[in-house]
């Protein structure tokens, strides 16, 4: 199985760490990785900001360094759902919209590639520790994909998973969302703070490295001491105890 890696911005710049897991569990698994070196952003902020024309630089780029991949896998949901748009951005383009449909076929999100191509719910990980899940809008509502991250966490030996409450309420982030309304995004992310403290977690565990940066930054700030985890962090986890290794991830503002 030939995969292409998609690193996305936040974990090329920011947490390489996620980018490493992420390889790591896909090798384990069997596939044959490789990674484009032409790939940048994926064009979403600046679509999200209303600079469609200028976006689309970025986009032709993304289309073309990936041309000759199998595969292309990304450990966001967010990312991954922006290049499931971009058949509707070039819809009509006799260039561009079929470059676009063959990019959206191939491409899946890193949990959802595992379970709905690869067909294992079980890679093996195990994880000592009480987590709970925070589902990203992105991911859920754009992506539609609700189910895959479930499936392999409950397989995680040793892993108590409780449940969120408002599960489905946006954390605050939204991208550009946070820097244009900052005082509504600090009370979203408040509140969602509040939900993870309530279920008693020493584990926050997401797919999206832009809600786990900005919860995790804001639990830090308020003195709580959970630990945030992406997925394939978890996924790449084999000890027995999880305990206090690594450092938190923070976001330099927020």
């Amino acid at each position: 199985m030939k995969v292409s890696i998609f690193s996305t911005c936040l974990v090329d710049l920011m947490t390489p760490n996620v980018g490493i897991a992420m390889v790591q569990v896909l090798e384990r698994l069997g596939c044959e990785l490789d990674f484009p070196a032409s790939q940048v952003c994926c064009g979403q902020p600046t679509y999200n900001s209303g600079y469609l024309e200028d976006s689309k630089l970025a986009m032709k780029n993304m289309m073309l360094a990936f041309e000759r991949s199998d595969y292309v896998v990304g450990p966001s949901g967010s990312c991954i759902a922006m290049f499931h748009e971009y058949p509707k951005i070039f819809k009509g383009d006799p260039h561009w919209e079929l470059k676009a449909i063959a990019l959206k076929e191939k491409s899946y999100e890193f949990t959802q590639f595992i379970v709905r191509v690869l067909g294992i719910p079980d890679v093996g990980a195990r994880l000592e520790g009480t987590a709970t899940y925070h589902r990203s809008c992105h991911m859920t509502r754009l992506l539609g994909e609700k189910e895959t991250p479930f499936q392999l966490l409950e397989q995680v030996q040793g892993l108590q998973l409780e449940p969120l409450k408002n599960s489905d309420n946006c954390c605050g982030f939204g991208g550009t969302f946070s820097v244009k309304m900052p005082e509504i995004s600090e009370q979203m992310v408040d509140e969602k703070c509040g939900c993870v403290v309530e279920t008693g977690a020493d584990i926050l565990i997401s797919a999206d490295m832009g809600c786990l940066l900005n919860i995790g930054g804001r639990l830090s700030r308020k003195g709580e001491p959970v630990k945030i985890m992406h997925i394939a962090e978890v996924l790449n986890h084999h000890n027995a105890a999880v305990a206090k290794e690594g450092a938190r991830h923070e976001p330099a503002n927020g």
